[in-house]
């Protein structure tokens, strides 16, 4: 289910209050073309709702006299991909209401409202659970497709405190059964993430929701460490899972600067003086753990503040490529704007 669900749930709301309404009207009020509105039509007839479209001067689209929306009866699935369609509107500010700052959140904080009203008490509980307790790392696309019971159920644990016993495949192929403590859920990088205790092993664990093969909540409850940040557990864990390269560095700066220089969940760092490298006092050492290395030039390239690179060597050879174009091309700055000169005069 993409963002324009919200849309499409607006121009039904639109409809339902009776009258007939240009299409004109109708893509003004929802923030897009008179093309989109036709197709947004089209969505709510497949779906079955009566919509009619009356052509002429005094023509229009409206719903057919005297039809009702039935009580929503939607699937666990379903339900699930219309909330977090509108949840996603909500994060990218992508839901069309006329282009009014805070109406779109407004608008949509109403529709998941009246979506959850009319769902089964359970299945809206679960939701509920999830939307209060998800975390977000950062503004990317959608989610990807996971199994939406094992979602809801691990959803409410982590917000009723209660252990799970789950089924997991780690990303070796690996199965294991174990008891969880569910923190919170994380949505990064289009995953579903739980970050959990894992009573049987120290610290805090992340599980891909995807790959929970089963998932049953247990009796008794647990306590969760005061200040705890799910999402920036994730990040950390995400940052540390060894890869095929490992990129050294160090940068001049303390580590609160440092961090804001590289992408979320990309890079783990630690202050010199936490080590016993006295001549690199007011440094930071970063480790970057990576499958590729060609997109890491690009990155190192934006940080503002000296910083040497201690490996790998496969690394080098990139880093002078890059430098190499960069003289290059502002070295043919000067030319080009001299050759540019004269044409602007006349």
């Amino acid at each position: 289910m993409t963002r324009p669900t919200a849309r499409v749930l607006a121009l039904l709301e639109i409809l339902q209050a009776g009258g007939t309404r240009t299409a004109a009207d109708l893509a003004q009020r929802l923030g897009v073309d008179e093309r989109t509105v036709r197709r947004y039509v089209e969505h709510l007839v497949d779906l079955g709702v009566p919509v009619e479209s009356v052509r002429g001067r005094y023509g229009g689209i409206h719903l057919v006299p005297g039809y009702r929306m039935p009580p929503l009866m939607l699937t666990d699935d379903e339900a699930l991909a219309v909330v977090l369609g509108l949840v996603g509107s909500r994060r990218s500010g992508s839901a069309g209401t006329g282009g009014v700052p805070g109406a779109s959140t407004v608008a949509l904080e109403s529709a998941t409202a009246k979506v959850l009203r009319v769902l089964p008490k359970t299945l809206a509980r679960r939701l509920d659970a999830l939307l209060t307790g998800v975390r977000f790392t950062m503004p990317t696309g959608d989610p990807a497709t996971v199994q939406a019971d094992h979602l809801l159920v691990v959803a409410e644990a982590a917000r009723d405190r209660r252990p799970v016993a789950l089924d997991y495949t780690d990303s070796q192929g690996r199965r294991s059964s174990r008891t969880v403590h569910p923190y919170g859920i994380v949505a990064h990088a289009g995953r579903w993430y739980v970050t959990a205790a894992d009573p049987s092993a120290p610290g805090v664990r992340t599980f891909r929701v995807d790959r929970i093969e089963a998932l049953t909540t247990l009796p008794g409850s647990f306590e969760v460490p005061e200040g705890f940040d799910p999402a920036g557990a994730l990040l950390q864990a995400v940052a540390g899972a060894p890869r095929r390269h490992a990129v050294r560095l160090r940068v001049q700066a303390p580590a609160d600067a440092v961090r804001g220089m590289f992408p979320a969940g990309i890079a783990t760092l630690r202050d010199t003086h936490d080590t016993d490298d006295t001549d690199d006092e007011g440094w930071t050492r970063v480790v970057i753990q990576v499958e590729r290395l060609d997109w890491v030039p690009t990155v190192l390239a934006g940080v503002p503040v000296p910083f040497v690179v201690d490996g790998p060597e496969e690394l080098w050879p990139l880093l002078r490529a890059l430098a190499d174009r960069l003289t290059a091309a502002a070295a043919a700055a000067p030319a080009v704007a001299a050759a540019a000169a004269p044409a602007a005069e006349g």
